[in-house]
């Protein structure tokens, strides 16, 4: 009895849950322009799209539950390939916010704190202004990283709004005058751009740091953190190499624990040099890395990656201390470490083949009969097309069939005329014979 009263309550809980996610349709484009909207694109097949399925649900009860304005929906892409097409869906499960005509991908990571951050990031006004220095002490409080605009009216201040844009789907975007700033930042003139990070902050310099946005894009990351597979995704979309220790953070090793440590301190007092071309940080389990270089890793190790190429660099020795580790990343930026991977076609074609092999195997492990009448769909096409081919009757030429049948007529004809004029002389016989 308390089984069935337990499983009912369950029932209930997840009926209330999921009310919160609408199942949308062909029509979502017909009434989203009005209202903000966040929505997964997914597929039934898609191994990832039942994993995160009960953490949609949970974003959805809780943005309810905060009375946000923004509603929650989700779209089957197999059933509605046009939606799909419009928004040029490639992967599952995406997730975009739709603010008008505007609209906002997602590229975190897939828990359901970090959506809602980046739904009531995006909802909002795109640089919100400071007001009061308890509200800047509040937002350092708050965020680990952010960047601030300070000054009044300017160009620098319109360069600021448009790369905010562009990159507020990452990280927040301020704006505060002089006299609400902490005591501890120092200004030798304004206007000017701070990025607060790393409990420190940096400020812009246009003729150091070149184009506003490309210096936003390089530092919206700390300079050493961990690094997820969202995140070391969009490491493709910069110039910088990433330096990362590989371990198991389940279990740390003592080589794990030195790794790390090279690396956050290399981060650190290495800072100004090597921080245009190099993202420091770690990543917990190796599994990402082993299908991005289509190998294995071992765990602990120090790998730097080129994710625009697709290539990867390894020590050629272990490295013990600071002084290897600065050999190491030197040799890279002098083109003495030999690159592995990269985007040739050989590589491009081994790539294809590994993923869509990963692909085809998730599918089959998640939905096999979904799967099989997938896959069994178009070679069942195949094979009818060929028995069609092999099993059919040539068409006869009906000319020569003709001809005989023609003949066969003329004789017919020829008989019969001899017949009459043979019917007809006997006539005429008869008639002499009785006159």
């Amino acid at each position: 009895m308390r089984n069935v009263i337990l499983s009912a309550l369950l029932s209930s809980v997840v009926a209330l849950v999921t009310g919160y996610v609408e199942e949308l349709d062909e029509k979502f484009n017909e009434y989203r322009q009005n209202e903000f909207w966040l929505v997964e694109f997914y597929a039934p097949w898609c191994a990832y799209c039942h994993k995160f399925e009960p953490i949609w649900y949970e974003v959805g009860a809780e943005l309810k539950s905060l009375g946000s304005p923004v509603n929650v929906g989700k779209i089957d892409t197999t059933v509605y390939t046009s939606i799909a097409s419009e928004f040029n869906i490639r992967g599952y499960p995406t997730i975009k916010f739709f603010k008008g005509e505007l609209s906002f991908d997602y590229k975190g990571p897939r828990t359901k704190d970090a959506i809602i951050e980046f739904t009531n990031r995006v909802a909002g006004p795109v640089v919100r202004h400071l007001s009061s220095a308890q509200l800047f002490q509040h937002v350092m409080s708050v965020h680990d990283l952010f960047f601030v605009y300070i000054g009044g009216n300017s160009l620098l201040k319109a360069k600021y709004h448009k790369a905010a844009t562009e990159y507020v789907i990452y990280t927040n975007f301020f704006s505060a005058s002089v006299d609400v700033l902490p005591k501890a930042v120092s200004l030798e003139e304004v206007p000017v751009v701070a990025v607060f990070k790393d409990g420190t902050y940096h400020l812009y310099n246009e003729f150091l740091d070149g184009n506003l946005s490309s210096w936003m894009n390089r530092e919206r990351f700390p300079s050493y953190f961990q690094i997820d597979n969202f995140s070391l995704y969009q490491m493709g979309e910069l110039s910088k190499l990433v330096a990362l220790a590989v371990v198991n953070e389940t279990k740390p090793s003592e080589e794990s624990i030195r790794y790390k440590t090279l690396l956050e301190r290399l981060s650190t007092e290495y800072r100004d040099h090597y921080k245009n071309d190099y993202q420091f940080g770690y990543i917990n389990d190796n599994e990402y890395i082993n299908g991005l270089i289509m190998g294995e890793v071992k765990i602990p190790s120090i790998i730097v990656l080129n994710m625009s190429i697709d290539g990867y660099f390894l020590p050629e020795s272990k490295i013990e201390t600071i002084e290897d580790l600065l050999y190491f990343l030197n040799s890279i930026s002098e083109g003495k470490a030999k690159l592995f991977g990269g985007n040739g076609l050989l590589q491009q074609t081994k790539r294809h083949f590994y993923k869509a092999k990963f692909i085809v195997v998730t599918m089959f492990q998640t939905a096999p009969v979904f799967s099989c009448f997938v896959c069994g769909l178009p070679l069942g096409i195949v094979v009818m097309v060929i028995w069609g081919t092999c099993t059919a009757v040539p068409a006869d030429d009906e000319r020569p069939e003709e001809a005989p049948a023609a003949t066969s007529s003329s004789a017919s004809d020829r008989n019969k005329a001899e017949v009459l004029q043979l019917e007809s002389r006997e006539k005429t016989s008869e008639a002499k014979k009785e006159d």
